[in-house]
């Protein structure tokens, strides 16, 4: 059984940083897409960055240039680094595989604001 484990969110000032991690059990890490989405209070899941099993990277329109994914397959383990934080990104934050979507984890909750 996949599952998967959020962790890194928290309350953080307009401007300011943290880094989110999202491990994966029960899966074959290494061969598969990763991505970061994240839902706002009323609004859909988005995707906010995807990185391939070669190591390339897309991002949202909404965080490029704030935003870094990068993965660790010998520990199953996809990061987030956002920078520049702003308010609009508050959300709860989620990992996942784009092209095959698992059960959802419970997610991490960044807040942002002053």
């Amino acid at each position: 059984q996949v599952h998967l484990v959020e962790s890194g969110g928290g309350l953080v000032q307009p401007g300011g940083s943290l880094r989110l991690s999202c491990a994966a059990f029960g899966i074959i890490f290494s061969r598969n897409v990763m991505g970061w989405y994240r839902q706002a209070p009323g609004k859909e899941r988005e995707l906010v960055a995807a990185i391939t099993v070669g190591d390339n990277t897309n991002y949202a329109d909404f965080v490029q240039g704030r935003f870094t994914i990068s993965r660790d397959n010998a520990k199953n383990t996809v990061y987030l680094q956002m920078n520049s934080l702003k308010p609009e990104d508050t959300a709860v934050y989620y990992c996942n595989f784009p092209y095959q979507l698992v059960n959802w984890g419970q997610g991490t909750q960044v807040t942002v604001s002053s």
